[in-house]
């Protein structure tokens, strides 16, 4: 049986073919598309999460 995440946040919100966020009941999380997709522990997630709500990290220029 598949896991369904509990939460997912679309990359490209115009369409649902473009690379997700996927939270997952168990703390894990996946970002992207396959063949590129990538795995976060739920320290990892934390730590991203705390980045951008210090200002450590933010939107890049265009």
């Amino acid at each position: 049986m598949n896991a369904i995440p509990k939460q997912t946040y679309s990359l490209c919100p115009q369409c649902s073919e473009c690379p997700a966020v996927e939270v997952y009941e168990d703390g894990h999380v996946t970002i992207g598309e396959a063949p590129n997709l990538t795995s976060l522990s739920r320290t990892e997630w934390n730590e991203l999460v705390r980045g951008i709500k210090t200002g450590k990290l933010s939107e890049l220029a265009e």
